[in-house]
């Protein structure tokens, strides 16, 4: 609930400031969170995890579109997303460093128990939990198989 709160005051301080890139993100961010709200049961809101999760979720479209946006050459919407992309990063948790994901991965495989390749499922399940929000899955899966294949 408090995401919502912060980004209504974000959207007035955008609107304020009339930055109409940052008040378009804003907004969307506001619409996912109102489109959620209404898929539960429940008038209680989201918890921090759903709000965290739906914000990676938003992230990595933004990253996807982006990325397809610069091999096609539209350097224009590429710029939109971008903008967008980090308007939502800015309500995301800080994201691990390359050193500190591979010491979670470890002390993960160690507490898991995993001893190689096989085990990637059973990692990457405890793992994705674990770090949710904090780092993202690709890296995560290119870390895990790194650490299992050595």
């Amino acid at each position: 609930m408090s995401l919502k709160i912060d980004i209504e005051k974000e959207i007035k301080q955008a609107m304020l400031a009339r930055d109409k890139d940052r008040l378009r993100a804003l907004r969307a961010i506001k619409s996912l969170i109102l489109l959620e709200e209404t898929k539960g049961s429940g008038d209680k809101g989201l918890s921090e995890e759903d709000e965290v999760q739906l914000l990676t979720k938003a992230a990595k479209q933004r990253k996807d579109s982006l990325e397809i946006f610069e091999k096609q050459g539209r350097e224009d919407l590429a710029a939109l997303e971008n903008s967008e992309l980090q308007v939502i990063q800015e309500f995301l948790p800080q994201q691990l460093s390359e050193e500190e994901l591979e010491a979670e991965l470890k002390s993960i495989l160690s507490e898991t128990g995993a001893e190689g390749p096989k085990d990637m499922g059973k990692v990457m399940g405890v793992a994705t939990k674990k770090l949710a929000g904090k780092a993202d899955g690709k890296l995560i899966s290119q870390k895990v198989k790194a650490l299992l294949n050595s």
